[in-house]
């Protein structure tokens, strides 16, 4: 097994390989890159640059796994979860250090990924015991009908480095629960907590070998494991969780194998204050919605729109807010908003601001970066030409509207390409629903922030934000394949 060091107080694992067939290699090539933290800019560790070869073993190796996995009692895929579950609670200290130093997340939300893991891992040892089909009525005399589903084979998963641990697992944990094989390619932002943190855990839970495989790359490499994926006819289901632009190749890609996906994408998520809501409730909400991860979340609320009766205090006190949330070191305790990801981000983040800026916009609250963080940032009057109003902004960065109605903010947040998440705070729970009828959104809640997840939940929006559900309580409905079958209790007569 690979070497985890502490240095300083910094995470390290040396060398970090791909894991195919229950073992740990090197890629066919021998090239390897250096995974750096966020944070630090320190080398965390080496790790397998991969290609399509290495890609096309990971998938035979799931292959050849899967009619033994497929056929295991349900008491055994059970258990493995469960241990699974206590074995990444048993490391809760060190996966903390490694989310913060690989993706500079924060003890908050670290927490919250781990939390999630855990229920995701508990109530998928259950799928194994839920009905695999039911009994249909036949109108032909003597036939016994019935709807079967059957796990599909081979899925391949595509997951982001931004909750690398949640969205990694959640990508691979209910197609596995339910007899599929899989093959994980995680960013190369995230190999350890978003991929081998994962391989090393199901492993000493007993997953058997070749049930699940991970295969690293290069940055700038995905392409080509990405479309061995799509290419290979042992592959069956494809989920992807990233943005919408690559969504949108890879779904056309998957069009011309007649290949089926799951697409999770990007949201601008629209926060409602409605004009009798608790100003100091709001404010909260809408701090924790945008800022979490340094907004590094696809639920992040990216727009507020406030009702015009509550615009002035509202703004105000969210800015005063926002201007004095802890900033820096994501393994401090008391940091709210830590590193963006790379320089790339950083940049991107600078510029938007300031093009808006230029346009007209007002900073309200940051707008100065001070790398490798960029702070928690509030603009209003942002003209919609501007191109942090367009589509996702992946950071710290907020945009507050004053609106004449909260019917004005439901046309306005539907104006969007995207529905991911959406949320509405209000001092009237049925208005709020009402309003949430309205929204073009696949996740609305009321009375709360957009950044919410549970493992059994449909999570998945519409419009350009994706299509399918990811969630166990609906896995087997993207997962399984749903068989028809008939039997005969006496012979049928034929007309010749």
């Amino acid at each position: 097994m690979p070497r985890v060091e502490r240095i300083g107080s910094a995470w390290q694992k040396r060398h970090i390989g791909h894991f195919i067939g229950g073992d740990w290699v090197a890629s066919d090539s021998g090239r390897s890159y250096q995974n750096r933290s966020p944070w630090s800019g320190e080398v965390l560790s080496e790790v397998a640059a991969g290609d399509g070869e290495d890609t096309q073993r990971a998938i035979t190796a799931a292959h050849l796994a899967f009619g033994g996995w497929a056929g295991a009692p349900p008491w055994r895929r059970q258990q493995i979860f469960l241990r699974a579950a206590d074995i990444l609670e048993g490391r809760r200290t060190e996966v903390l250090g490694a989310l913060a130093a690989e993706t500079g997340c924060g003890r908050h939300f670290g927490d919250v990924q781990i939390g999630f893991a855990l229920k995701l891992l508990r109530q998928a040892a259950q799928l194994a015991y839920q009905p695999t089909g039911h009994l249909l009525p036949s109108d032909v005399e003597g036939t016994q009908a019935m709807a079967v589903r059957r796990p599909v084979g081979v899925v391949a998963a595509i997951a982001p480095w931004n909750a690398s641990l949640t969205l990694s697992g959640r990508a691979v944990v209910g197609p596995l629960a339910l007899g599929n094989t899989v093959v994980l390619k995680p960013s190369e932002e995230s190999p350890y907590t978003g991929g081998a943190l994962w391989a090393e855990i199901l492993q000493e839970a007993g997953l058997p070998p070749g049930t699940f495989n991970v295969v690293t790359h290069a940055p700038g490499e995905a392409g080509v494991v990405g479309d061995t994926m799509l290419a290979s006819p042992l592959v069956k289901r494809i989920n992807f969780t990233g943005s919408t632009p690559t969504g949108r190749r890879l779904a056309e890609k998957a069009g011309r194998h007649l290949k089926r996906v799951v697409l999770q994408l990007s949201g601008q998520n629209p926060l409602i204050v409605v004009r009798d809501a608790d100003v100091e409730y709001a404010v909260n909400a809408a701090a924790y919605g945008a800022f979490m991860h340094q907004g590094q979340v696809c639920m992040c609320a990216r727009r507020v729109y406030v009702e015009r009766p509550l615009a002035e205090e509202f703004n105000a006190r969210f800015a005063a807010k926002v201007a004095n949330l802890p900033t820096g070191d994501p393994s401090d305790p008391a940091t709210v908003v830590g590193p963006v990801i790379n320089e790339w981000a950083l940049a991107l983040l600078d510029r938007r601001v300031k093009e808006a800026v230029e346009l007209g916009a007002r900073v309200l609250a940051g707008g100065v970066p001070a790398p490798p963080c960029y702070p928690a940032t509030v603009l209003t009057d942002v003209p919609d030409e501007a191109e942090i109003a367009q589509g996702e902004t992946f950071g710290p960065v907020v945009i507050v509207e004053a609106v004449d109605s909260a019917e004005e903010a439901v046309t306005r947040a539907n104006a969007s390409d995207l529905g991911l998440a959406a949320s509405i705070i209000t001092g009237d729970a049925h208005r709020g629903l009402r309003l949430a009828s309205g929204l073009d959104a696949g996740i609305v809640h009321v009375n709360d922030q957009p950044v919410n997840d549970e493992p059994h939940m449909p999570f998945g929006g519409v419009k350009d934000s994706g299509w399918g559900r990811f969630g166990l309580g609906f896995a087997a409905e993207e997962f399984c394949e749903l068989q028809w079958v008939t039997v005969r209790d006496q012979d049928r007569t034929f007309p010749f």
